[in-house]
């Protein structure tokens, strides 16, 4: 039993893997190179499960590649402060207008969906926010990839 699992998962990993577009990946790490070159700050923005891989990205473009970076799921204290003056749907807005992201910064998006009119919203008026800055945009999302594909500079589907 166990054999089999192992073994239908590692394949499927490997399926999903080889759907990756590799011209999305080598232009993502086009626009993280020229963001390092320009002192720019990268603000990786997540819900649900995304939102715990916001702040472990942090940790890893930090440590590892050398760009500062932050996520507001870092500072659930913050967040929450956020929600409950202004609520959910602006709270990431009001976070980034606070923390001046301009052109020469990059978001992040981490998301199954990419957001929708109706779902994560907080995450399109996120990338709404970047965009109206001149940030640029990068998403790694899946299924048609949503709004972050839309809004996105560069989008890698999952």
């Amino acid at each position: 039993m166990n054999d089999s699992y192992i073994a239908t998962y590692l394949a499927e990993t490997v399926r999903i893997a080889e759907t990756v577009d590799r011209a999305a990946l080598a232009s993502a790490l086009e626009l993280l190179k020229g963001l390092k070159a320009s002192g720019g700050r990268l603000f990786i923005l997540g819900v649900g499960g995304s939102a715990g891989n916001a702040p472990h990205a942090v940790n890893d473009f930090r440590k590892i590649a050398g760009i500062e970076a932050y996520a507001p799921t870092d500072n659930v204290s913050e967040l929450t402060a956020w929600t409950n003056d202004v609520g959910w749907e602006v709270v990431f807005d009001r976070w980034l207008r606070t923390s001046r992201i301009g052109a020469k910064d990059m978001l992040l998006v981490f998301s199954v969906g990419g957001g929708s009119a109706t779902t994560s919203r907080n995450l399109v008026l996120g990338m709404e926010c970047a965009k109206s800055a001149g940030a640029s945009i990068l998403s790694v999302v899946s299924r048609d990839g949503g709004k972050a594909r839309e809004l996105g500079d560069v989008t890698v589907l999952i």
